[in-house]
C-alpha cells in the first residue's frame, strides 16, 4: 500500500493543475513520530527549553495531547529564539532561529506534505534543499551549460531574501495549489510567530522562519513562482538565443547566448522582483562575459563557495576552473582558528582526531578537480594555527622540531580530489 505522502505526490504528478485537499490529516501520530526520530538530539533547544531527550520521556502522551490542541486550534507556534553566529567571511555575526521543540515536529511533517507535492512542481534547474540534489549536481549541471553555447552570464543575487519574503504573496501561491484551509492556517501560524531575543518578542511581518524545518521548501515555492516559472514560460520565450539558469536556493546564475539578451533580462529581473517584494543587490551582481568564446575578456563568478573561471587546459581545449571562493576561504580559515582556540587544552590525539573530521568534511566538499592549491593552502594554515594553539598552552613553546614529531604521531589527513564535478 502506498503511503499518503506517495498519494498525493502522485496525485501531484497526474493532476498538476488540481488543488490538493485535505492535508492537515497527513500531520497525524505516525508522521509527527517520524519527525522526532529524525531530530538530532544536540541540537539546541528553542525558548521553551524542551530537548529531544525530555520530549522523549513521555513521547507517546506528548504526541496525543500535541495532537489534541491541533484539532482543537488552540496550537499555537512558539516564537523563533534567535541566536547569533559568525558571519562568512567577516567579523560580524549572523542570526539564526531555533524553533520549539513541537514546533520543530510539526514543520517537519507539514515541509513533508509540502515537499510531496511541489516535487512535482519544480524545475529539473531547481537544486537547493530538494530531495537526492546537491550542490555538486548543481555544478556538474552549469558546466554541461558553460561548456556549450553560453556566453554571458548573470550572477544575481537578491537581497536578504530569507529575511524579506512577503508573507501575503507566500500565501497566494500556496492557495493556488492547495486547498485545506487548515493546512494553510497552520503556515500562516509559522510565518506570523515572531521572534525572542533577550527575553523580547518581536512580531515577523516578513520572511520565512530562520532554522525552521518548513523554511526551505517555503522559499522553493516562493522562488518557484517568482522566478523559475518566469524564466521558463516567459524569458526563454522572448531572449533571441539560448538561456538557461542554475538555482540552489537564493544562489542563482542564468545563462545566455547573446549580450543584448543577458543586459534585458538584467533589468527586468529588478523588475520581477520589485513586485514581489524582493531587491537585486546590485553591488553583488553583476553581467560577465564567460565562456569558450570569452577569451581575454572573461570575467569570473561565484557560485555555491566556488569561483569559477574559464580556462585552457594543457590540451589546449576550453574548461570551467574553480577553486575555493576567497569570501569561503576567509571565512573557513576564521571558523578553523576559533576552533582550534576553544579547544586548546583538548588532549592533543583527541584534538587531531576531531580536526581531521573537520578537514575531511572540507575536502568532501571543496575536493574537486582544479582546486587541489586552494585545499593545500589551506591545510597549511591549520597547522599554523595548530601550532600557535599548542603554544598557547602553556609557557615553554613548541619548537618546529617537536611540533613535526607530533604531525608523524598524530598525522594530519592530506587534500584529495573526491568531486569529479
Amino acid at each position: 500500500m502506498k503511503t499518503g505522502l506517495e498519494r498525493i505526490s502522485q496525485l501531484a504528478k497526474e493532476h498538476p493543475d488540481r488543488k490538493m485537499q485535505t492535508l492537515m490529516h497527513l500531520v497525524n501520530k505516525e508522521t509527527l513520530r517520524g519527525v522526532h526520530n529524525r531530530q538530532n538530539p544536540k541540537k539546541a533547544h528553542g525558548v521553551d527549553q524542551v530537548t529531544k531527550a525530555e520530549y522523549e520521556e513521555n513521547l507517546e502522551e506528548n504526541l496525543d495531547d500535541l495532537i489534541a490542541r491541533m484539532k482543537q486550534f488552540s496550537y499555537r507556534p512558539q516564537p523563533v529564539r534567535r541566536a547569533y553566529i559568525p558571519k562568512d567571511g567577516s567579523d560580524q555575526l549572523r542570526p539564526l532561529g531555533v524553533p520549539s521543540y513541537e514546533d520543530k515536529l510539526v514543520q517537519g511533517a507539514m515541509a513533508d506534505v509540502l515537499s510531496a507535492i511541489y516535487e512535482q512542481k519544480f524545475y529539473d534547474y531547481s537544486y537547493g534543499f530538494r530531495p537526492g540534489r546537491s550542490q555538486h549536481q548543481a555544478m556538474g549541471a552549469l558546466d554541461d551549460i558553460l561548456f556549450g553555447w553560453t556566453n554571458w552570464v548573470v550572477d544575481a543575487d537578491i537581497k536578504g531574501f530569507f529575511d524579506t519574503v512577503d508573507h501575503d504573496w507566500m500565501m497566494k501561491f500556496l492557495e493556488h495549489d492547495i486547498e485545506d484551509r487548515n493546512f494553510l492556517r497552520y503556515v500562516k501560524r509559522f510565518l506570523k510567530a515572531g521572534i525572542m531575543e533577550n527575553g523580547q518578542q518581536a512580531a515577523s511581518e516578513e520572511g520565512v522562519p530562520q532554522g525552521g524545518l518548513i523554511s526551505p521548501i517555503l522559499s522553493n515555492v516562493y522562488l518557484h513562482y517568482v522566478i523559475d516559472m518566469w524564466f521558463e514560460k516567459g524569458v526563454k520565450a522572448s531572449v533571441k538565443g539560448k538561456a538557461e539558469m542554475i538555482r540552489f536556493a537564493d544562489d542563482i546564475v542564468f545563462c545566455f547566448e547573446y549580450e543584448e539578451d543577458a543586459y534585458r533580462f538584467y533589468e527586468s529581473l529588478k523588475t520581477r522582483l520589485k513586485k514581489f517584494n524582493l531587491e537585486l543587490s546590485e553591488e553583488k551582481s553583476k553581467i560577465i562575459k564567460f565562456g569558450r568564446k570569452a577569451g581575454d575578456d572573461a570575467g569570473k563568478f561565484d557560485f555555491l563557495g566556488f569561483t569559477h573561471i574559464t580556462a585552457i587546459g594543457r590540451n589546449g581545449k576550453f574548461h570551467v576552473k574553480r577553486i575555493t571562493s576567497q569570501k569561503k576561504l576567509k571565512a573557513k580559515r576564521q571558523n578553523a582558528k576559533r576552533w582550534l582556540r576553544e579547544n586548546m587544552h583538548t588532549p592533543i590525539k583527541v584534538l587531531i582526531d576531531r580536526l581531521n573530521v573537520k578537514l575531511r568534511g572540507h575536502y568532501n566538499y571543496y575536493g574537486i578537480i582544479g582546486n587541489y592549491e586552494a585545499m593545500s593552502g589551506f591545510r597549511e594554515y591549520v597547522l599554523e594555527q595548530l601550532r600557535a594553539s599548542l603554544n598557547r598552552r602553556g609557557t615553554k613553546s613548541v619548537t618546529w622540531d617537536e611540533f613535526q614529531r607530533i604531525l608523524i604521531k598524530f598525522p594530519i589527513i592530506q587534500p584529495r580530489i573526491v568531486q569529479r564535478v
